[in-house]
């Protein structure tokens, strides 16, 4: 399968929907690229994703 570019909140949706409450806006429309695409990606690699999303978000906000 090809590398596929989705956004934070179809991964959410698809895997993770009681997270959506918890992440903000900004956070649910970063650009994620996965490398098998989103119909082989597993529910805690979406969790993974997730973690490391709001970790740059964060990390991007202190740094301005």
């Amino acid at each position: 399968m090809d590398m596929e570019t989705v956004k934070l909140s179809q991964i959410v949706e698809k895997l993770a929907p009681e997270l959506s409450p918890f992440l903000t806006e900004r956070e649910m429309d970063i650009s994620i690229v996965l490398r098998d695409g989103l119909a082989l990606l597993e529910p805690a690699d979406a969790m993974e994703i997730v973690q490391h999303s709001i970790c740059n978000q964060q990390r991007e906000a202190l740094l301005q």
